[in-house]
C-alpha cells in the first residue's frame, strides 16, 4: 500500500492488536494490513463496528504488503490471519500461486453491485484513490480543467511534476494525444501505441520533475519547484486539510485505482471472514471509510450514504467520475516489465 497511509501511526508493527470491548471467550477474527493512517481508518471505519456487532474479538496484524509473507504461512499450513490488505496486481499473484482463497460471492453479495475491477476471484475491493492533477491557487490564476492539462506547456508554462514510472503517465500521454478512454490500453499494447506514448512525452520532458514518493507532489508544489504535479489524491487532501496548504485537485481524467481485502488459503475463520466481506459491502457500511481518509467506496450504491461534506474530497464523487480511466492491473501485469525498461531507457535519453 502507499500514499497517506505511510505514515506510521501504530507502533507495534508485526505484533497483535486487540480492541478492549471483547467478551470473554469471543470468537477472533485477524485482519493483516499495511499500517499507518490508513489502517487506522479502517479501525474507526469497519474493525471496530463489525466487533461490536457481532460481539468478537477483532486482532490486527501489520505488514508491508508483500506476497512473501501470505505466502509463506500458507506453504507451513501455518495460517494465524483470516483476512489481508492487498494491492491488486498482488491479488492476481496470489490467486494465480493458490495463495488467496477464490471467492465465493453468495456469502458476500452480487458481484454487480461492485465498480468495475473491484470483485475479484481472489480479492474484493475496500476504497477507490485517484491519480490526478493538483496544482498551488496562489501560483496559478487560471485553474487547469484536467489533468491532461499537464502537457499544456503554452497555456501553464513552468516545470511541473510526474511520478518516476511508466504507468499512468503512458495512459494520460496517449489521452492527451486524443485516444479514447475505452480505446487507451487496446492502443497501448501495441508497439504504434507505446511509440506515440513516448512521443507525446517528449513534449514535455524538459519541463518535467520527476517524483517518486508519496509525500514528494505536495513538498514541490510548497516549495514552488512546480506549477503543477500528477499526485495521489489522499496526499494532496491530507496537505489541504493538514497543513492548509492553498492547493486544489483536478480530477477531469484521473485515473483511479483500488485496495483490496483477501482471503490467505488455509484461513482457520472461513464464515466470520466472509461475514466481514459481506459487512464491508453493505452500502451504509462501505461509506464510512471516507469519514476517516478521502478514499471512495467501491460499492456503486454506497455513495448516497457519504457525508456530504466528506463526499467532494473522493474520487467518487460524481462531479469527479464523469471522465476517467481504470488502471488496468491485467495490462501492466502483461507488459509492465517491458514498458518499465522502455521508460528507463527514455529518461536516460
Amino acid at each position: 500500500m502507499k500514499r497517506v497511509r505511510r505514515t506510521t501511526l501504530l507502533a507495534l508493527a508485526g505484533a497483535a492488536i486487540m480492541f478492549q470491548f471483547q467478551p470473554a471467550g469471543a470468537q477472533e477474527l485477524t485482519i493483516m494490513a499495511t499500517g499507518g493512517a490508513w489502517q487506522a481508518a479502517l479501525r474507526q471505519a469497519w474493525f471496530e463496528p463489525f466487533a461490536k456487532k457481532m460481539g468478537i474479538k477483532f486482532n490486527e496484524q501489520e505488514y508491508t504488503g508483500e506476497l512473501g509473507k501470505i505466502k509463506a504461512m500458507v506453504e507451513t499450513g501455518n495460517v494465524p490471519i483470516d483476512l489481508v490488505t492487498v494491492e491488486t496486481s498482488t491479488v492476481l499473484q496470489g490467486c494465480d500461486a493458490g495463495v488467496l482463497t477464490r471467492l465465493d460471492y453468495s456469502k458476500i453479495t452480487d458481484r454487480s453491485r461492485f465498480l468495475p475491477g473491484t470483485a475479484l476471484d481472489c480479492g474484493v475491493g475496500i476504497d477507490v484513490y485517484g491519480d490526478v492533477l493538483a496544482y498551488d491557487t496562489t501560483v496559478l490564476k487560471q485553474a487547469p480543467s484536467s489533468v491532461l492539462d499537464i502537457f499544456d506547456t503554452q497555456k501553464f508554462p513552468g516545470k511541473r511534476a510526474m511520478r518516476k514510472a511508466p504507468a499512468q503517465n503512458l495512459e494520460w500521454a496517449l489521452m492527451a494525444d486524443g485516444v479514447p478512454l475505452d480505446q487507451v490500453y487496446d492502443v497501448l499494447a501495441t508497439p504504434e501505441g507505446v511509440d506515440r506514448a513516448f512521443k507525446k512525452l517528449d513534449t514535455i520532458k524538459k519541463d518535467i520533475v520527476w517524483w517518486d514518493a508519496g509525500a514528494q507532489p505536495a513538498q514541490l508544489l510548497a516549495s514552488k519547484e512546480v506549477v503543477m504535479t500528477t499526485a495521489w489524491n489522499g496526499r494532496i487532501q491530507s496537505a489541504i486539510d493538514q497543513d492548509k496548504k492553498p492547493f486544489a485537485i483536478v480530477w477531469n481524467n484521473q485515473i483511479v485505482e483500488y485496495d483490496m481485502v483477501a482471503i490467505p488459503t488455509g484461513a482457520k475463520n472461513l464464515d466470520l471472514a466472509y461475514k466481514y466481506l459481506a459487512y464491508a459491502a453493505e452500502p451504509e457500511a462501505s461509506a464510512q471509510l471516507g469519514r476517516f481518509i478521502p478514499y471512495g467506496p467501491v460499492m456503486t450504491d454506497a455513495t448516497p450514504f457519504v457525508p456530504k461534506e466528506v463526499l467532494p474530497k473522493l474520487p467518487t464523487a460524481p462531479d469527479h467520475m464523469k471522465a476517467y480511466l481504470v488502471g488496468n492491473v491485467e495490462f501492466w501485469g502483461d507488459h509492465g516489465e517491458d514498458l518499465v525498461k522502455r521508460f528507463n531507457a527514455w529518461l536516460a535519453q
